[in-house]
C-alpha cells in the first residue's frame, strides 16, 4: 500500500473515532438539554458547582481527547485493539447513560450509582490504553479526573435533593 494511501486511512479512521465520540456527545447533550435549564438551575448545588456553559466546554475538549486517545490505540493496533477498544466503547457508553439518567430521567440518585460503574470503567481503559500506547492513556487521564469531580458533584447534588 503507497503511503498517501496509508495517510489516507489513518486519518479516515481517525475522523471515524472523532465521528463516534461527538455523536455520543451530542446525544448526551439533546438527552440533557430540555432540562438543563428548568430542572438543573433548581437543584440545590454546592458552591463549587462551575456555571453551566463551563460542562460544554470542558466535554468538548474531552470528547476530542478521548477520540484521539481511540485512534493512538487503533492505529498501534488495529484488530488487536479491540479488547481495549471495547472498553472504550463501554466508556463512551456510560458517558451517555450518565447524561441520560442525570439530565433525562432527572435522577441524580440513579445517575450517582452509574457514575461510579464509569469511573471504574475509565480506569481500567486508562490502564489498557497505557499497555499499548502510553499517549493513548495519559490523554484520558483528563477524562478520568473530570468524571472523579463529577461523580462527587453529583453525590453532593443527591444528597442535597
Amino acid at each position: 500500500m503507497g503511503s498517501v494511501a496509508i495517510l489516507n486511512r489513518r486519518f479516515l479512521s481517525l475522523g471515524f473515532f472523532l465521528l463516534i465520540c461527538f455523536a455520543a456527545a451530542m446525544a448526551g447533550a439533546l438527552a440533557g438539554y430540555p432540562h438543563v435549564v428548568a430542572w438543573y438551575d433548581d437543584l440545590q448545588k454546592p458552591d463549587w458547582t462551575p456555571a453551566a456553559a463551563a460542562f460544554g466546554s470542558v466535554w468538548t475538549i474531552l470528547y476530542g481527547t478521548m477520540a484521539v486517545s481511540a485512534w493512538l490505540v487503533w492505529d498501534r493496533e488495529h484488530g488487536g485493539a479491540f479488547p481495549a477498544l471495547r472498553l472504550f466503547g463501554y466508556q463512551l457508553g456510560l458517558t451517555l447513560l450518565w447524561s441520560i439518567l442525570f439530565f433525562g430521567v432527572q435522577s441524580p440518585d440513579v445517575a450517582a450509582a452509574e457514575i461510579i460503574v464509569l469511573w471504574l470503567v475509565i480506569c481500567a481503559t486508562v490502564f489498557s490504553f497505557l499497555r499499548i500506547r502510553k499517549l493513548a492513556g495519559y490523554l484520558l487521564v483528563p477524562s478520568w479526573v473530570w468524571v472523579t469531580y463529577a461523580a462527587v458533584l453529583n453525590l453532593s447534588i443527591a444528597r442535597n435533593n
